[in-house]
């Protein structure tokens, strides 16, 4: 009888599970991580063995599926996310047939058992069906039994409970208590077995995508896998090409090569144009460039300001000796200490101090930003963050001093689409869930504003000082919650 491994053996085998797939398996699944790792081992003889066998490549090629088979969640359903389907359909998609002359290559990535890039082909042959047959569109997957199934088309009535019933009939036909695809759509999709850890050969062609699909699949991954998945997409993905993600999955903290794009309620993603000829060039010198980090919001404010120094004396180290003196130090403390004093003039005089060559840091733009909306010029602050988005369009900081701007000047609906992009890039940022409180409060929508207040009012328990002191407009932690529950209370609601 094959003993149960022991916690070392387990963490061990949990981050060889990270390292080739991606999984970031957390405490609550230890439990059946364990016996799968007892039942593999006894396979292979013994625990050693069955670790060591990881170094053997062709044994991984059957081994890896199996594993994501075990520990992969392959639910999904025709149409998920309808509001995307609708950006896809009526924005994303014309635009790229328009540009490439009728043609339009997709990529459907940890596709699983085919729903999603089923509905891209029916979505394709609904909208544009003189042009349908130009249109690719490959998926792949890790998971042999999802593609199989998806290489049937056999679907039940559970995978299309949020299929429009005239798509159905069209391009579905009843069999017994299944659904089978049409023929024609079947066609239209090319599945492949391929993993988004590694260097597939699907991702390795630059530039070759118009329009890539992962959802669902980077929220599962440990944050440096999925930071290379991304960075793997990005080379396959063409220059100003769109990256649809899970509505819970965001690009913050993983790529500083998109834009954020909003439209039909939902959000996705535009790679930035520009950095197309930097990537082409790394690619042919084997080195690889990028813009300096743009700013986190997950980290402390003091933090921020060391990592820009380091930045700095990273920079210096490539200079030659005789002209690192032409280098000043970046130094944001004196200007925070005036932010943090409500001095805000004389933070904006200490930052307009600055050296030059640091005018447009992202951690620079993002102070000044905050200290003209805390003065109240508000379109010059306005122009300072649309200068950090051209920069970082997934700063969250940005997105909520520009909705505040957009109040001030009247623009509600403006307002409202800047906090809600806040809110998606950064679900745990508790000012602008606030601020779409009492809009909605002074809209008279009790309902919206109760569910965002106490929301809000949560996460300030929890808010970065650093952040209630950059975007609390003067109040203190425990001024912001009272302000919620001050609200909830006069709407009849409760916190």
């Amino acid at each position: 009888m094959t003993t149960l491994p022991d916690a070392q053996e387990i963490e061990r085998f949990r981050a060889l599970i990270a390292i080739h797939l991606g999984l970031q398996i957390d405490d609550a699944h230890l439990d059946g991580l364990t016996h799968l790792l007892r039942a593999r081992c006894a396979l292979r003889g013994s625990v050693e063995r069955y670790f060591d066998s990881f170094a053997d490549e062709a044994w991984l090629q059957s081994e890896l599926p199996f594993l994501a088979r075990e520990l992969t969640v392959t639910e999904t359903y025709f149409f998920r996310n309808t509001n995307q389907f609708a950006a896809f359909s009526t924005l994303v998609l014309p635009r790229v047939l328009a540009a490439r002359g009728n043609a339009c290559r997709i990529l459907s990535a940890g596709c699983s058992s085919g729903e999603e890039p089923y509905s891209l082909a029916i979505a394709a042959y609904e909208h544009f069906p003189e042009v349908a047959d130009c249109i690719e569109v490959t998926a792949f997957d890790i998971n042999p039994l999802a593609l199989e199934k998806a290489a049937q088309g056999r679907y039940s009535n559970w995978s299309l409970r949020d299929t429009p019933k005239s798509i159905r009939g069209r391009w579905f036909s009843a069999d017994g208590s299944d659904y089978v695809l049409d023929a024609r759509v079947r066609q239209a999709v090319n599945f492949t077995a391929g993993n988004l850890v590694r260097d597939d050969r699907m991702l390795r062609q630059q530039g070759h995508f118009d329009i890539v699909f992962c959802r669902n699949v980077l929220m599962y991954f440990c944050p440096k896998q999925a930071r290379a998945a991304v960075d793997r997409i990005t080379r396959a993905l063409a220059p100003g090409g769109y990256l649809f993600l899970g509505h819970a999955e965001t690009l913050r903290g993983l790529s500083n090569d998109y834009h954020l794009c909003h439209t039909h309620d939902t959000f996705y993603y535009r790679r930035n144009a520009e950095l197309h000829d930097a990537m082409i060039a790394d690619e042919q010198s084997g080195t690889r460039s990028r813009p300096a980090p743009a700013i986190s919001n997950d980290t402390s404010w003091v933090d921020v300001i060391q990592r820009a120094s380091e930045r700095i004396c990273a920079l210096a180290e490539g200079v030659a000796s005789s002209d690192v003196h032409d280098l000043t130090p970046l130094d944001l403390g004196s200007a925070l200490e005036c932010v943090r004093g409500e001095r805000y003039a004389e933070a904006l005089r200490r930052i307009a101090d600055l050296p030059t060559e640091h005018a447009d840091d992202a951690d620079v733009l993002l102070l000044k930003a905050v200290s003209l909306s805390h003065s109240g010029a508000l379109e010059q602050a306005e122009s300072v963050c649309h200068a950090l988005l051209a920069r970082d369009g997934l700063n969250t900081g940005a997105q909520y001093i520009l909705a505040v701007c957009r109040e001030a000047a009247g623009d509600v609906s403006g307002a409202i689409e800047h906090d809600q992009a806040a809110c998606y890039l950064d679900p745990g940022f508790a000012m602008p869930r606030l601020h779409l409180g009492l809009l909605a409060r002074r809209q008279g929508d009790g309902v919206t504003a109760v569910r965002e207040l106490s929301q809000a009012a949560h996460l300030l328990q929890h808010e970065d000082p650093s952040r209630v002191l950059l975007f609390g407009g003067g109040f203190k932690r425990e001024a912001l919650v009272a302000m919620c529950r001050a609200h909830c209370d006069a709407m009849g609601g409760q916190i």
